[in-house]
């Protein structure tokens, strides 16, 4: 363009776009050979699907009557295509073959489980499962044999203190460990006397207290040699004619609420002192060391009854 030229002298020269109008058309612009409308433009339009960037242009179609070109031999992957995982960075697998499990007789076959184990881990099992139950019929066993043997060293709840029971038997350990007296040894007051012409008595030489039937008699043991301060319990033995009696109790002076029970356990008839010997208990607690204890005929006793010993057990038993 030089000094005063506005530019070309035709109209399809100076709009590109000339074309599309009429009077562009008219004066015979044309449109440009490019693509999109702009001179020398390069046209890469292509239908939705037929490019794939990252790949290789598919070879051009053979000529009409060629054989195409085969890529690889049947079953055999393209030289062009490759997994995704595969590219570089993409964090996948690596490529190399892997090596697929096959039996002995290489038939492809897996291996099958292990039964051998499953069976061994199964006979742990029943063999845990039989030791356990074995271990808790010994186990229950040994407590319910404890149980029987507590309650064999305990009085019941059925008996009240002055009932006789088998426990209540004087024994050679009860005499060596704590004082045992007859009715010798023992203090009397008022009415009460030594007799010994009713068989049947217990103490040394069939000796027995008698006359303890009246108000205000007595006999009293003071007792020594008592190894620790706690519970005892004190039995008497007795005879009755028949018939229930009753005397009062005292330890250290001090009287016990509960009376001494002189019943009739062997259900001996009226005035047989023969056969109404048995014994009676209640339960005290002493001192270390010496204890008085007295059995009298208070206002409201029954105290018809003959005395031949008396002795001590540590504990309150029955």
């Amino acid at each position: 363009m030089t000094p005063g030229n506005n530019g070309a002298s035709t109209p399809e020269d100076d709009d590109p776009f000339g074309y599309l109008y009429a009077d562009g058309q008219a004066n015979g612009a044309q449109p440009p050979s490019g693509g999109y409308g702009y001179p020398n433009s390069v046209n890469r339009m292509r239908a939705v699907g037929e490019r794939q960037y990252g790949q290789q242009a598919p070879p051009a179609a053979p000529a009409y009557g060629q054989v195409p070109q085969q890529q690889g031999a049947y079953g055999q992957p393209s030289a062009h295509y490759a997994a995704p995982e595969t590219f570089p960075g993409s964090g996948g697998a690596p490529t190399a073959p892997q090596q697929s499990a096959r039996g002995a007789d290489g038939g492809g076959r897996g291996r099958g489980p292990n039964t051998k184990g499953l069976l061994i881990g199964a006979v742990a099992v029943v063999a845990a499962v039989v030791i356990g139950i074995g271990v808790a019929m010994l186990g229950g066993g040994d407590d319910q044999s404890g149980d029987e043997n507590q309650a064999d060293s305990a009085p019941t709840q059925e008996q009240e203190p002055g009932e006789p029971s088998p426990s209540a038997e004087k024994s050679e350990d009860a005499e060596a460990d704590l004082p045992t007296i007859d009715a010798k040894a023992l203090q009397l007051g008022g009415s009460a006397a030594l007799a010994s012409d009713v068989e049947g008595a217990q103490a040394d030489g069939g000796v027995y207290v008698t006359g303890f039937n009246q108000v205000g008699s007595s006999v009293t043991w003071a007792v020594n040699g008592i190894p620790k301060k706690g519970k005892y319990t004190l039995y008497v033995g007795y005879s009755v004619p028949g018939k229930d009696g009753s005397a009062t109790l005292a330890v250290n002076g001090t009287a016990s609420s509960a009376p001494v029970k002189l019943k009739n356990w062997t259900g001996a008839d009226e005035g047989d002192y023969t056969k109404g010997w048995t014994k009676t208990y209640n339960y005290i607690e002493l001192n270390k060391g010496t204890n008085n204890i007295r059995l009298s005929c208070e206002q409201g006793d029954q105290c018809d009854a003959l005395i031949d010993q008396v002795w001590l057990v540590e504990g309150w038993k029955g």
